[in-house]
């Protein structure tokens, strides 16, 4: 809600927003950084706000769930409405008769014959082995320009179809297509480039935005040298927080891999991971001088990414050259793309370092009005004598 109301204000704001994005001076210091800040932000602008809007459309039932509970639906139609926002059905109850489960490929195959081959995503089983056994065949989301769910639930001793959902009604199906934008499933590998490359592009709004309030604010400081907590405070968030997110990301894949399989609620400590790291690097960068902290976190988020395909490689048989020579471009672009931020990642911490601040130049102090006033006198008496010593002596 908060960048929603953000991207709004400020495209009313900064009025000259578009003129801007046309306008970009190479190699002109803080001008360059603030052309290339507008020139970012307008090229993702209908990307971000259709993200942040349909990302609170997902969300919705999460933030404001008083609509749901002061409804008067009865317990069956709350069943029905939840069908028409996700593919759950009640497992119902046990018949304490055993049964045996009817074989689960004649009912991939009806599914398969309505939607169409490969369409099936997963079957949920309630109550295998008893009287009252169903089976769920779910839809996929891949293709769809919405992810309404459509499911086909099926008696699970005999077979027969009981229940089909391939529609839902307006409501649900507009949710649904926002959902499906906001997650880009439905897209192609051009499409998902798109949504990732745009997203680069919001994430570089966001990391030269902050670089430059602390460039513009350090500059009007009392003592650039000496600034007060609050503005180091600020630094270092931000340090931590553009720096440091790179090897969140990187320790969450790094758990990912080397966390044991069997591991209880492995899932949860990859995410652990992540915080766990990116924490991590907010209390390197308090403890550290501002370039510093900026370099030694560039130099690790590098290696956490340069070194995340060698562990792939070690721990799975999807490494880099296995992928590559299998064609398999799903792994094989990740661990390349890994490979490109940690180039790109050792770049910038090459050029922090090399990096040295232009001296300004410094003005002759102005004399005070009255100094000058004092001086000019001097000088007109002085000149006056001169000429009067200079008649005396002809």
């Amino acid at each position: 809600m908060f960048m929603l109301v953000a991207i709004v204000s400020g495209v009313i704001t900064h009025k000259k927003i578009f003129a801007d994005f046309f306008t970009f001076r190479w190699g002109k210091g803080q001008r360059s950084w603030l052309d290339a800040h507008n020139a970012l932000s307008v090229l993702g602008l209908p990307f971000h706000l259709m993200i942040t809007y349909t990302g609170l459309v997902t969300l919705a039932l999460m933030y404001m769930p008083w609509a749901n509970l002061a409804t008067t639906m009865t317990p069956e139609q709350r069943v029905v409405a939840g069908q028409q926002l996700s593919a759950f059905v009640p497992a119902g109850k046990p018949s304490g008769q055993a049964a045996p489960l009817a074989p689960l490929a004649d009912m991939v195959r009806q599914a398969e014959q309505r939607w169409g081959a490969g369409q099936v995503e997963r079957l949920n089983v309630n109550l295998p082995g008893d009287a009252n056994a169903r089976v769920t065949a779910i839809r996929g989301e891949n293709g769809r320009v919405s992810i309404s769910p459509q499911f086909m639930m099926f008696d699970g001793v005999s077979g027969q179809l009981l229940q089909a959902q391939d529609s839902v009604g307006a409501a649900a199906e507009t949710r649904g297509v926002l959902y499906a934008l906001h997650m880009g499933r439905f897209g192609d590998l051009p499409t998902r480039w798109l949504y990732f490359i745009v997203s680069l592009a919001g994430t570089a709004m966001v990391g030269t935005g902050l670089v430059l309030w602390n460039v513009k604010r350090r500059s009007k400081l009392p003592d650039p040298e000496r600034p007060h907590f609050g503005f180091r405070l600020v630094e270092r968030l931000n340090i931590a927080t553009i720096a440091g997110l790179s090897i969140g990301m990187a320790g969450m894949l790094w758990a990912n891999r080397l966390l044991p399989v069997e591991m209880a609620q492995r899932a949860e400590w990859e995410v652990h991971a992540m915080f766990i790291a990116w924490g991590a690097t907010l209390f390197w960068a308090m403890g550290r001088p501002a370039k510093r902290a900026w370099i030694e976190l560039l130099w690790a988020g590098a290696a956490a990414l340069a070194l995340l395909p060698v562990v792939n490689a070690l721990t799975t048989d999807r490494g880099l050259l296995a992928s590559l020579r299998a064609g398999d471009w799903v792994f094989a672009g990740m661990d390349l793309m890994l490979l490109a931020l940690a180039a790109l990642h050792a770049h910038l911490a090459l050029r922090t370092q090399r990096h040295q601040p232009k001296a300004k130049p410094v003005r002759a102090a102005r004399p005070a009005p009255k100094a000058a006033a004092t001086a000019a006198a001097a000088t007109a008496v002085a000149a006056t004598a001169a000429a009067a010593a200079a008649e005396t002596s002809a």
